[in-house]
């Protein structure tokens, strides 16, 4: 259980479930105002935390600098949204709604604060006034639920909004290769044989050759021609090594949120001359 002592440490510190998941971080924690004893915390879930989720923290647990709450991830994510009045109270039938979903059962809440549960009473505000809630109901004080101290001074708060990025998978992208054919044209030179009939006359020279044979009779003599022809054959080459890098690109993208502000308004108070106005 989570003790008042404890809440500095808490505010503003991640918030995990039971399998070690971070689920936010812890923004406001609600009190009981009858026992006041830590009844809830809020996280910040959801893309930047844009959302805020409320878990009851009677069984959660101050692990180092971390709260870690029996309910899973998606389980808070999913809780009922619900609304904090202007004293930052929860009523009693918010409360119940949640208990329900978180199955918490309600007469055990009511005997364990004695028989009589009051609205829940915000302990802290936003970011960047989280320590103060170590105040929160020391003696001389009233709850900060109330916004009042014992100087009859009331302090006014405003939410900030805390943009930051996550690095998420947008897209993948992968190199293959594949085969096409496609005509190629190459001009080669080929050579050829032709038969061509030469004739020349009976010289000295030549008698001896020309006398050799029959004087008079037939005779056949044969002569092979040769041609070239293209022969083509492939072989297979390396040509270039293509690979993927990835380049980051930085653009500017606008982000809309709405923040809750405090505002102060006195009733029944004349106004004050100028000079006599003091400015807070």
């Amino acid at each position: 259980m989570i003790t008042r002592d404890e809440i500095p440490i808490l505010l503003d510190h991640p918030v995990y479930d039971g399998d070690g998941n971070k689920i936010g971080d812890a923004k406001h924690v609600f009190f009981d105002d009858m026992t006041g004893r830590p009844e809830w915390v809020s996280v910040k879930t959801g893309m930047f935390g844009s959302s805020e989720s409320f878990i009851p923290i009677h069984d959660a647990s101050l692990v180092e600098d971390h709260l870690e709450v029996p309910y899973g991830k998606d389980k808070v994510k999913g809780a009922p949204k619900v609304d904090v009045d202007a004293g930052g109270h929860l009523s009693a039938s918010e409360e119940h709604r949640l208990y329900d979903y978180y199955g918490v059962n309600w007469d055990n809440v009511l005997t364990d604060d004695t028989g009589e549960t009051g609205e829940g009473g915000m302990a802290a505000g936003t970011a960047g006034t989280a320590g103060m809630a170590g105040t929160a109901g020391a003696p001389g004080t009233a709850e900060r639920g109330t916004g009042m101290r014992g100087d009859d001074a009331m302090t006014r708060s405003e939410e900030e909004m805390h943009v930051g990025v996550e690095r998420r998978e947008s897209g993948r992208a992968r190199l293959r290769k594949y085969v096409v054919t496609e005509e190629v044209q190459q001009t080669v030179p080929v050579r050829h044989e032709e038969v061509r009939v030469e004739r020349e006359p009976i010289t000295d020279e030549n008698r001896g050759d020309a006398l050799s044979g029959p004087e008079i009779g037939e005779a056949e003599h044969e002569v092979t021609l040769h041609a070239e022809r293209p022969v083509v054959e492939t072989e297979a080459v390396p040509v270039e090594r293509v690979r993927l890098t990835t380049e980051e690109q930085t653009e500017e993208e606008t982000v809309h949120g709405q923040v809750r502000k405090e505002r102060i308004e006195a009733e029944g108070v004349e106004d004050l001359p100028h000079n006599q106005r003091r400015t807070e």
